[in-house]
């Protein structure tokens, strides 16, 4: 095998149409969608001047996920997945109408940007179970490493660019006009999933309730490495998610036109690693490789903090992106390689409020310290310093995460789905 063959990326799971559609809509979608993501921060911490206020963006983003991501779930195992997330995007779409009308007001409201961001977390929690459920049905199941890559890959330049082009438009035109290119953005997603192929249910599916949301999580609690992906992922993002200083931060480096390279460049390290990322499908430890590049996201997050110049804020960001990448690439393929497919809905719902969780609450633990003496760069500093050691106390404490084989965990996956459907011939 040649060296770039080693290094590249297998593209393979492009030949699937379906597949092919999901992705160029999620990936332009995104693209808009990471314009109004630092949009809305940048207009809080204009209205306000204060982290705090930036912060707690968070936590009205939070306390919809705790109860939708499970409802959402539940409703991605019993309804048509394709139809739950197109109804995600209308909606999505709908909100972002109402911000470019509070953008066009001479004095926007403050309290309307908290709403829209509940309600924009609200509808994700519905719509993104489905979406991660749906994306295993419409490939063969050794492709999904390759997926996990080619979908992080488009997620990569939504984050890349979205954030770049934001930082350029909110320093040259007016917000409002930020708000319509996201708006623009979704007719195509809206376009590719209408023409995406039904995703009905697994056959005798179980009836949203309570006791199907249960099931979920008891099936998450009898599996460790699952609960491994969930911890270490939290402790990564809580201890070491900054974005809501990144407005000062930018302010501190060069001010608002540099503020879309704080956010793309996580996102430009995160592209590296995606397109070198062929290795990933031949290395089977996946739960320590998890570890190790949460630890070295934390290690990026420290060398954040104590720069003062804006190149190497950007190579330290940078590093930061690829180990959170590898992470992420790592943790979606334990997901699918384990999860049963009459359970993928609601398992997604309980993997959404881990990677959601951690770096909402992150959001607010950030703001706080940066009100105290530790300062805007303290508190990124000593997050990062945090994250690396819960990642040493998650290895001592989760020694079956660690060990965890990629091998054991399609078998189990297999033997689960014939059991399942055994069950229900």
């Amino acid at each position: 095998m040649s060296k770039r063959k080693r290094l590249g990326m297998d593209l393979s799971p492009l030949r699937h149409r379906d597949f092919r559609l999901v992705f160029a809509g999620g990936t332009i979608s995104g693209f808009g969608s990471f314009i109004t993501y630092v949009t809305i921060p940048y207009q809080v911490a204009k209205l306000t001047d204060d982290p705090l206020m930036v912060g707690l963006l968070g936590v009205c983003e939070l306390v919809p996920l705790l109860v939708m991501a499970f409802v959402g779930g539940a409703l991605a195992d019993y309804v048509d997945r394709r139809l739950l997330v197109r109804g995600g995007e209308f909606a999505l779409a709908a909100l972002t109408g109402v911000l470019l009308i509070n953008a066009l007001g001479d004095e926007p409201h403050l309290w309307l940007l908290y709403v829209l961001a509940a309600l924009a977390a609200t509808v994700d929690g519905l719509q993104r179970p489905a979406l991660e459920a749906m994306i295993p049905r419409l490939v063969e199941p050794a492709e999904l490493p390759a997926v996990m890559a080619i979908n992080s890959l488009g997620f990569q330049f939504a984050q890349l660019g979205g954030p770049a082009l934001a930082g350029l438009l909110i320093s040259a035109v007016d917000l409002a006009w930020v708000y319509a290119f996201d708006l623009l953005t979704f007719a195509v997603s809206l376009t590719c999933l209408t023409l995406v192929r039904a995703v009905p249910p697994p056959p005798s599916a179980d009836r949203p309730s309570i006791n199907s949301v249960i099931t979920g999580l008891r099936y998450a609690k009898s599996r460790p490495e699952l609960l491994g992906t969930y911890l270490v992922d939290i402790n990564a993002m809580f201890f070491g998610m900054p974005q809501a200083l990144f407005p000062f931060l930018a302010t501190q480096l060069g001010g608002p036109k540099i503020l879309g390279l704080l956010y793309a460049a996580p996102a430009a390290g995160s592209m590296i690693a995606t397109v070198t990322s062929s290795w990933t499908g031949r290395v089977h430890r996946d739960g320590l490789l998890v570890l190790i590049a949460a630890a070295f996201w934390g290690v990026g997050i420290i060398g954040v903090g104590l720069s003062d110049t804006l190149w190497l804020t950007l190579f330290c960001l940078a590093f930061a992106g690829a180990a959170d990448m590898i992470s992420g690439i790592f943790r979606s393929v334990m997901w699918s390689q384990t999860i049963p497919d009459h359970l993928r809905g609601r398992l997604a719902g309980i993997e959404m409020l881990s990677y959601t969780t951690g770096p909402l609450l992150g959001q607010l633990r950030s703001g706080l310290m940066a009100r105290s003496r530790l300062g805007v760069t303290g508190s990124i500093w000593l997050g990062g310093i945090l994250c690396v050691a819960g990642c040493a106390v998650m290895a001592a404490a989760l020694p079956r995460f660690v060990r965890y084989n990629g091998r054991d965990g399609l078998a189990l996956k297999k033997a689960a789905d014939e059991a399942y459907l055994a069950a229900n011939s």
